[in-house]
């Protein structure tokens, strides 16, 4: 038995065959970013306090969760809210930093000012992934109880997810 297609279906099956490719190709472009990102850095992904009954102020609400991923050359903290929804861009890290680094030193803001910011990424067997990251967040970047250099915010985090909430 032979089959016999007329031209028009021909070119109706071409255009489908291309539309099909194009919207693989989309959702490629789409997706390759959040899930290259996950594993070319340690600091990549969602990150949630490790401790969930931790109280926070009105500023400090903001460090609760947040999003670490690529935003232009560098990657950036985006403040994720109790309902995934995506807020403000904490902080920002120069691209080079976003590997092998243990520790990060920047700025971070804390209501309308800029604080400096120590994120240490450390080994963990708790989390997943292995990781762990400790913020610091004040007027120093030594934040130990003997430098007389308080942070104004800490708190630790287990990643937990890829990362949704993205900046330019």
């Amino acid at each position: 038995m032979k089959l016999v297609f007329h031209p028009s279906a021909r070119l109706s099956m071409r255009h489908l065959a291309f539309v099909a490719v194009a919207c693989a190709a989309a959702t490629a472009a789409c997706t390759a970013p959040a899930a290259a990102a996950s594993g070319s850095s340690p600091y990549y992904g969602r990150w949630t306090v490790t401790d969930a009954d931790q109280v926070f102020s009105a500023k400090g609400r903001l460090y609760k969760s947040f999003d670490v991923a690529p935003c232009g050359k560098d990657f950036c903290g985006v403040s994720v809210a109790a309902n995934g929804k995506c807020g403000v861009t904490l902080f920002r890290f120069l691209g080079k930093n976003s590997r092998g680094n243990n520790t990060l030193r920047g700025h971070g803001i804390w209501g309308n000012q800029k604080k400096n910011l120590r994120i240490d990424s450390l080994q963990s067997g708790d989390g997943p992934g292995g990781r762990e990251l400790d913020l610091n967040l004040g007027d120093g970047y030594n934040f130990n109880e003997r430098d007389g250099s308080m942070p104004k915010f800490y708190a630790s985090y287990n990643r937990v997810g890829e990362a949704r909430c993205m900046t330019r």
